[in-house]
């Protein structure tokens, strides 16, 4: 990416000065494993299992970088097989120096802006009930898109085999609308 290109990534997604938005690499998942464990929200999953998928989901994926080059931040997600429209939304999170900022919804306006390319007109997440932050970032991006959104559980804690788990709730936004090349400029919330 070139300077100019990043300025304008910088001025369309209300960037925060000294990050910039990639596609994650294997010698990242280190770091997103670490940020995904300090969120103390999210499932955590395998340090082996991020950096799988650095490697295999990495065009469904983005990080946020530091001026060092260091992840702050990451949306990890996939193409669902069955429906090829669809972005799957596996984890989002964002290192707690960054936090209050805004880059969560960030990230998600530029990661759908930049699969929109391929085809993808809409997203799936599971959020718990007790996640509010995923629930406002979820609710307040089918807003700025203008999108539909429709829930229903998609897993009742039963299911799950450590018990204790709250059921994952599945947030359905799309279609969505045409995005510009970087996605629609408004207030991240």
């Amino acid at each position: 990416m070139t300077a100019v290109q990043a300025d304008l990534v910088r001025s369309e997604l209300d960037l925060p000065e000294g990050l910039t938005l990639d596609t994650p690499r294997v010698e990242d998942g280190a770091a997103i494993w670490r940020i995904a464990r300090d969120s103390k929200t999210l499932d955590l999953n395998s340090s082996y299992s991020y950096l799988l998928w650095c490697r295999d989901f990495a065009a469904t994926s983005v990080v946020a970088r530091d001026a060092d080059g260091g992840p702050v931040g990451f949306i990890t997600g996939y193409v669902r097989p069955e429906r090829p429209e669809t972005l799957v939304v596996w984890q989002v999170a964002v290192d707690h120096a960054w936090r209050g900022r805004k880059l969560a919804a960030t990230l998600l306006d530029g990661l759908v802006a930049r699969v929109a390319t391929a085809g993808v007109r809409g997203i799936e997440t599971t959020i718990t009930p007790d996640n509010t932050a995923s629930n406002r970032l979820f609710t307040s991006f089918a807003e700025r898109h203008e999108a539909p959104l429709e829930r229903e559980v998609l897993f009742h804690g039963g299911l799950f085999p450590d018990g204790g788990h709250e059921p994952e709730v599945l947030y359905r936004i799309g279609p969505l609308g045409p995005l510009g090349p970087l996605g629609p400029r408004a207030d991240r919330t």
